[in-house]
């Protein structure tokens, strides 16, 4: 596969590269800070942003909600099959 834009820098206004599965937790960040956040069911997810917020935010299935977060908490958190965008 040949990628035509290889040579360019990613930036935030840039697709998606990764897509992380996400496991809700209390105690741990996710491995990446995400670019946005997917879910496959609407509901509520109770995240910390990378700026250091902390706050529940409601999220529709299928949309890609842009947000940077370093932790998506399981306490707070109904959305489910959650998917980070980086």
């Amino acid at each position: 596969m040949t990628d035509a834009f290889e040579s360019y820098q990613t930036g935030l206004e840039s697709p998606a590269v990764r897509l992380i599965p996400v496991t809700p937790s209390d105690t741990e960040d996710l491995t990446e800070a995400s670019r946005a956040i997917n879910v496959a069911s609407d509901g509520a997810l109770r995240v910390t942003t990378i700026g250091g917020t902390t706050a529940t935010i409601h999220v529709a299935a299928g949309i890609a909600f842009p947000i940077r977060v370093s932790r998506v908490w399981s306490t707070g958190t109904t959305a489910s099959g959650i998917v980070a965008l980086a």
